[in-house]
């Protein structure tokens, strides 16, 4: 029997106003040790950037027939990367992308020329986060398989990106409490005193 490898996930929540638009906490952390996940990756791109997403690893590659299967209702996918010049082609998928949060975006660096390399990151343990409308960050940081330390390192990095993407306009206490869980434990609360100085 396989036993089932349960996702690591870091709930951060924090002292922001979400609907204020200067408190917004969005970013990326690049995990050193990756999710442990397999991503699949569509890259909606011109004909001549085909081969570069296809080098970098994507696991679909394509344009007019990957829109027309997404309009029929196709979403096996976990990313999609596309380029500026296709966007408009893209754009009208957003109903259906949208609400699976799989909308390219180039803030979360999937709207780019660079087609190869962001399938790299994205890969390579690149995550994308922001804080819901509750104030929490949600991540998923590793496997249960994964070593303590390795967990452990992953969930620093994306404390430290969150505490870089600090808003100025918010007040008090940043950190109100992070938790690690996994889909099949309880979570376990990590001392936010621990994580003050960074």
């Amino acid at each position: 029997t396989t036993k089932f490898d349960s996702s690591v996930d870091i709930d951060v929540r924090l002292g922001v106003d979400p609907r204020k638009a200067n408190q917004m906490v969005r970013g990326i952390a690049t995990l050193p040790h990756g999710t442990g996940k397999t991503v699949r990756v569509l890259v909606l791109c011109t004909p001549d950037k085909e081969e570069e997403a296809k080098a970098a690893g994507a696991d679909y590659v394509g344009l007019d027939e990957y829109i027309t299967k997404i309009e029929g209702g196709w979403t096996d996918v976990d990313i999609i990367i596309t380029m500026p010049s296709v966007m408009a082609k893209v754009g009208k998928l957003g109903r259906i992308l949208g609400p699976r949060n799989l909308m390219p975006n180039p803030k979360s660096g999937t709207v780019t020329p660079e087609v190869g390399k962001a399938v790299t990151e994205v890969k390579g343990g690149k995550i994308d986060f922001k804080v819901d409308k509750t104030g929490i960050v949600h991540a998923s940081i590793g496997k249960v398989s994964f070593p303590p330390d390795k967990i452990f390192e992953n969930a620093m990095e994306v404390i430290q990106t969150i505490s870089k993407l600090k808003p100025s306009s918010a007040k008090g206490t940043y950190f109100k409490s992070i938790h690690l869980s996994s889909t099949m434990s309880k979570g376990i609360e990590i001392e936010t005193k621990s994580v003050a100085g960074i």
